[in-house]
């Protein structure tokens, strides 16, 4: 909520008074979402120790990031267990999608030009909002910084360069354009290079504690050369506005593979060309409001394996994607309201593999919702209804999906102040199993059903803000939930040697707590300090079959226990942040055994910012130092993360 105040003396006034000029003041109401949200946003996001959205994210409670290394490993994310197709990543309001394999690679997406970062569990605090968007388990929202103009200003210009260790270089460059008195537009750029070499420790126990290998080596073939075009313009109109977008993302990479039987060096390759153009209108007259997208996507995959001890692959894959969306909301009164939101989306994925069934997809999305906004009390429920007809060549095509998601979800405030409130939900998801599942050669399963995914939330949350104290602002929340993830679809062996199939085998129960807190302070003048904390307890274990060896036992990568902390100082431009991941004991395979174990690892960041301005110029200076203690881990088994890099950033911007 933004609030502006006009002083403004009369011209009538003595002479002895002094006229002032047009003052305004813009200040951000604390935010009361009904559904559990965590947020990273402006300064606060620029001050992370993070290259891209993968890294940002591991602040965030209830996360799992899953990084193969290095600048060009790729990086996907994973909320609350349930499995990353079962998350949504939104990119300026319409949704991000890859129907080969559900998942989206992060890595992709650097953070210069992303304005505010947000988790949701569960799905928004909104009811106006796309069809598909009340589907997902938990849902990741970018959005990307928008033109804003003072008074005079006609343009912006951001200049970026960043060099550090890996033989990194990457500049990027933002422009900003005022066309007119309603419309603006923004071109951003960005260029990385690295040879991805960085040492690391190679070291091993065996299951009878006894030291197996203990050797330091280079890592290989983790290069990558990619560059993005993002082309933005923003329309404002008497009763609402547009958006316009066009995205490109092209990249050679390496594909760092696992250190195993001392190999060192692998022979894959990828190109990615990932390119979409979408366009968004929201309009609001009277009690009624309509949000309208579209968007068109071409992704295109080239696959190459030259390693002489595996067998020659070079495959190229491409994907389509047309979406074109309605949601349209009424006011019943002022505080009710009612929602009717229509998706369709069509994929297909076509690839020169032979034998391949080059397979379509038809997705229908309607969704309804209602919310209801008393004084000391918040509810909102949905339901979302899933038609999806696939079809394929030369095989019996599946039976098409119905599938059913409703959600309920509720927030109050016992005291007055408005400071604690009280918050659950309920809600059931599913994830249709992707191309891969489905048709992929020889081990595709056509039969599949979807994934559900049944949701329980209970959670409190106190804020408090108090401008001009020594306390600023000071929030914690915890939340306490269940969720049961039905017919999972696991790779299952189908009697021959290598020959494997997906079959809805999985039942995974998990329950957590997730835990997060903020304090800021303004000890003495010019002085901020801001401290975050997160914690996040999970117990996610396979209840398949009492017959299976790891019958009870916690799935994979997912730790018991783990946790981030950051604290920042800001004083006179001059900025010190630290920060600190934590990722408890995990097994790497689904049996909890000895010989499965991987050990805890956790990092330290540390950076110092200083900022200038000189006249309309501001100037920006970043020095950071990523594991400060070198330490020598794994997010994936025999996936070596770096030690200590270090990384230099300087910006102009007009």
């Amino acid at each position: 909520m933004i609030a502006i105040l006009t002083l403004m003396l009369a011209a009538t006034q003595p002479p002895d008074t002094m006229r002032l000029h047009e003052v305004e003041v813009t200040a951000e109401a604390p935010r009361r979402d009904i559904i559990p949200v965590q947020t990273l946003e402006g300064e606060e996001l620029r001050r992370m120790n993070s290259n891209s959205v993968a890294d940002a994210l591991r602040y965030f409670s209830g996360v799992q990031v899953k990084d193969y290394g290095g600048v060009g490993g790729i990086k996907t994310v994973n909320i609350r267990s349930m499995g990353t197709n079962h998350t949504g990543v939104v990119y300026d309001g319409v949704e991000l999608g890859n129907a080969q394999n559900g998942q989206i690679d992060l890595g992709q997406f650097s953070l210069d030009n992303i304005e505010a970062l947000s988790l949701y569990n569960g799905q928004k605090s909104e009811i106006l909002q796309p069809a598909k968007d009340f589907g997902s388990a938990g849902t990741i929202y970018m959005r990307t910084r928008t033109p804003h103009f003072r008074a005079g200003e006609t343009y912006h210009l951001r200049a970026t360069v960043r060099t550090g260790s890996f033989d990194l270089l990457n500049p990027s460059a933002l422009i900003e354009l005022k066309l007119s008195e309603r419309i603006a537009a923004s071109l951003s750029a960005e260029w990385v290079n690295s040879s991805g070499k960085y040492k690391f420790r190679y070291r091993r126990v065996n299951p009878a504690g006894e030291l197996a290998y203990d050797t330091t080596a280079v890592r290989q073939n983790g290069d990558i050369n990619a560059t993005r075009l993002e082309a933005n313009v923003h329309g404002t109109l008497t009763s609402g506005s547009w958006t316009a977008k066009v995205y490109n993302y092209n990249s050679e990479r390496g594909v760092p593979g696992a250190i195993v039987n001392n190999v060192w060096r692998r022979g894959e390759r990828i190109w990615d060309t990932n390119s979409f153009v979408q366009g968004r209108y929201s309009g609001f007259f009277g009690r009624f409001s309509t949000l309208n997208n579209v968007k068109y996507a071409f992704y295109r995959t080239h696959y190459v394996n030259n390693d002489d001890k595996q067998i020659k692959i070079d495959n190229l894959y491409r994907q389509k994607e047309v979406y074109i969306s309605s949601a349209n909301e009424f006011a019943l009164t002022d505080r009710w309201s009612l929602s009717a939101s229509y998706d369709f989306q069509w994929n297909a994925l076509d690839a020169d593999v032979y034998g391949f069934v080059k397979p379509d997809r038809f997705s229908n999305f309607l969704s309804v919702a209602s919310a209801l906004n008393l004084e000391r009390f918040k509810t909102q429920a949905s339901c979302l209804a899933s038609f999806i007809h696939d079809r394929i060549i030369g095989q019996e095509a599946p039976r098409d999906k119905r599938v059913l998601s409703p959600a309920v979800f509720v927030n109050t405030y016992p005291l007055r102040n408005r400071d604690f409130s009280l918050r659950a939900f309920f809600k059931q998801s599913f994830r249709m199993p992707t191309f891969n599942d489905l048709y992929y050669a020889d081990m595709g399963n056509s039969k599949l059903s979807p994934e559900r995914v049944t949701q329980y939330n209970l959670g409190l949350v106190y804020d408090h803000t108090r401008p001009g104290g020594v306390i600023t602002a000071a929030r914690l929340s915890a939340d306490v939930y269940y969720n049961r993830v039905k017919d999972k679809i696991v790779a299952y062996p189908k009697g021959q040697q290598f020959r494997w199939t997906m079959l809805n085998l999985g039942l995974v129960d998990i329950r957590g707590v997730d835990v997060t807190g903020m304090l800021s302070l303004n000890p003495v003048s010019d002085l901020i300090i801001t401290a975050r904390v997160q914690y996040t307890f999970q117990r996610a274990i396979d209840i398949t079959s009492p017959a299976d060896n790891y019958y009870r036992h916690q799935i994979p990568y997912i730790p018991r226990h783990s946790g981030a902390a950051v604290a920042n100082a800001q004083w006179r431009g001059w900025g010190l942040n630290y920060s600190w991941i934590y990722v408890g004991e995990r097994y790497n395979q689904q049996e909890n055994i000895r010989y499965n174990y991987t050990q805890p690892w956790y990092t330290s960041d540390l950076s110092l910012s200083k900022d200038l301005r000189l006249g309309r110029v501001g100037l920006r200076a970043l020095l950071e130092v990523n594991n400060l203690l070198s330490q020598d881990y794994d997010v994936i088994l025999n996936y070596p993360m770096p030690k200590r890099n270090y990384r230099l950033t300087l910006t102009v911007e007009i």
